[in-house]
């Protein structure tokens, strides 16, 4: 295989080693805890690694028969594979972001027309519910989606997307509520990473 693509059975290996991927006991950003948690931004910091994942889901598109005009990254975590996906496809990369009602939309100048094929990328696609939130803005604004491209499905698979989902690794994650969580029961410490703050809980 091309030294340009990555063997996809060595990318869980390579996120575990960045420290990407993540086992134990995990409280998320929603409050719920899990088995698992995804930080793909240090397996992205390494263009090195970057580069060859991208390059196999751009094979992956290619080979479905899908030429997008465009590549949309949602911020913050779908800007680098956004950029790298759209540097190998050759086509244009773009990226939606939150304004200050927490909307997500197009700022910066970017635009996208009437019949633009799309590609939305994601670093990781959680529950597939900001994947629709950006699909919803693009299609408002006439454009067609062709498929959402992932490093990692944290769905493992189940994602109620409405167009075709190509991830690298799908990786299935157990949650539970904080006051019914079997970890707990257990006595594993909880750990918090991640980079979003804490919804507030009553």
């Amino acid at each position: 295989m091309p030294n340009s693509q990555v063997e996809v059975t060595s990318l869980e290996s390579q996120l575990v080693q960045e420290d990407a991927l993540l086992r134990g006991h995990f409280r998320l950003s929603s409050g719920l805890h899990s088995d698992t948690y995804v930080q793909c931004a240090r397996f992205l910091r390494r263009p090195d690694l970057a580069a060859p994942a991208a390059a196999t889901l751009a094979a992956q598109i290619r080979e479905a028969g899908l030429q997008p005009d465009t590549v949309v990254g949602p911020a913050m975590g779908g800007v680098v594979i956004g950029y790298e996906l759209a540097r190998q496809l050759g086509v244009p990369g773009i990226f939606t972001e939150r304004d200050d009602t927490g909307q997500m939309t197009l700022r910066r100048g970017f635009t996208v027309q009437p019949g633009e094929r799309i590609i939305i990328a994601e670093d990781v696609v959680t529950t597939g519910k900001s994947t629709n939130e950006v699909a919803r803005l693009l299609t408002s604004l006439g454009a067609e989606i062709l498929a959402v491209a992932s490093l990692i499905d944290r769905t493992g698979g189940k994602a109620e997307l409405s167009f075709p989902n190509f991830a690298l690794l799908p990786v299935t994650a157990a949650t539970y509520a904080p006051d019914d969580c079997p970890l707990c029961r257990a006595g594993i410490p909880v750990v918090k990473p991640g980079s979003r703050p804490e919804k507030a809980f009553s």
